[in-house]
């Protein structure tokens, strides 16, 4: 390993209880377990990738001729025309 670099953190009592316990019954240290969530945190985080929505598109020639030029209000009313109030 590298040069290391000395710092404090916060951790709740309870977990920090259950690290100890862990940490005895592995013959590990916390300083080691919390390396290794360091470590599994952030290489989780490399490897997502951003979201991306996929391309649900169905072919067509785009709106229909009566609903062209026609404001969201208006397309919302034909749409949900024949569904009843």
């Amino acid at each position: 390993m590298g040069a290391h670099m000395k710092t404090t953190i916060e951790i709740a009592d309870p977990i920090m209880k259950e690290a100890k316990a862990l940490a005895r019954r592995e013959g590990t240290t916390v300083r080691k377990l919390v390396e290794r969530g360091l470590r599994l945190a952030l290489a989780e985080r490399r490897s997502q990738r951003a979201f991306r929505l996929r391309d649900l598109s169905v072919a067509g020639g785009g709106l229909q001729p009566d609903a062209a030029g026609r404001s969201w209000d208006e397309l919302r009313a034909l749409t949900y025309e024949s569904r009843g109030d």
